[in-house]
């Protein structure tokens, strides 16, 4: 049985009070299911792109990788060693966020940029320019996918944390709002009874002594 809310008075001021609040707990117990089946649906979409986003990761890595060994084949270890040192590529990781379903996501992006050229055009092959297109894409891989799994942590937090609001609603406040109510609305009626029947005496008495 759901316990009655201390301090309670029974009155009637007290029993509309009473049925305001189960409206508005009603109204956002279903506010907040809704929140969370959105919730859950949008999680469940992540972890399919994350899936997605971890085989393309793959791809571009080992693309990126086969790249590299043509281009230590093709010019050889040590001179791919040199210009990786030469280089001046430099890449700049941004972070904003957005908001999705009322939960702050982070949104990641990444610019590369290549101040001067790190290399003489005679002296390289163009499978060293392959090799750089390669990595720039398995980066930008990186950062989605880093992207999306900071989304699947956040979004199953807030999951979590709506769940409980809707539990604590659904077992708890609710049904002790409307425990009370009843409580209020059966003194009230008790009281209505004693008064009906101490007037009903009142008159008989009257009646009686006339």
């Amino acid at each position: 049985m759901s316990k009655i809310l201390p301090g309670t008075k029974t009155t009637r001021m007290e029993l509309l009070r009473l049925k305001n609040r189960m409206r508005l707990a009603e109204r956002g117990h279903n506010l907040l299911k809704e929140k969370r089946d959105s919730l859950i649906m949008e999680f469940f979409n992540s972890i399919e792109e994350i899936k997605k986003t971890r085989e393309e990761v793959d791809v571009a890595l080992a693309s990126a990788f086969s790249a590299l060994t043509k281009t230590k084949m093709v010019m050889g270890p040590a001179e791919v060693v040199e210009f990786a040192n030469a280089s001046k590529v430099q890449a700049d990781l941004r972070i904003s966020t957005r908001s999705m379903m009322g939960v702050v996501v982070p949104v990641l992006s990444v610019e590369q940029h290549v101040p001067q050229l790190p290399y003489s055009l005679p002296d390289s092959s163009v499978q060293l320019d392959v090799m750089s297109t390669k990595f720039k894409e398995a980066l930008k891989a990186v950062v989605r996918l880093a992207e999306i799994d900071s989304t699947v942590k956040r979004l199953a937090i807030e999951i979590e944390r709506t769940k409980r609001r809707v539990s604590a609603l659904e077992t708890i406040v609710i049904p002790r709002l409307d425990a009370t109510a009843r409580y209020v609305k059966q003194a009230l009626e008790e009281r209505e009874r004693e008064d009906f029947f101490r007037l009903k005496f009142l008159k008989e008495q009257m009646e009686s002594e006339s």
